[in-house]
């Protein structure tokens, strides 16, 4: 589950950075790599941000209040 996490954490940061992109330069990061807002590739990184976004606001519910980005077991 710690490997979800820090996955979900960095398309999070991606889609983070995109909107700010968006909202100060009208740059559309994602659509210019895809060429396009509405390509395959697009639809597909964007899908993947908001799912990594609805993991990041589930996940500490499964697990009680606790999201993992460490071994819970660490050598002293």
């Amino acid at each position: 589950m710690r490997v979800v996490n820090i996955i979900s954490y960095i398309l999070v940061i991606i889609g983070a950075v995109n909107w700010g992109l968006f909202g100060i330069f009208n740059f559309n990061l994602v659509s210019m790599i895809f060429a396009g807002a509405r390509t395959a590739g697009s639809i597909i990184v964007y899908s993947l941000i908001a799912l990594a976004a609805l993991w990041l606001i589930i996940s500490p519910f499964i697990t009680s209040g606790v999201l993992w980005l460490k071994n819970k077991h660490t050598v002293k």
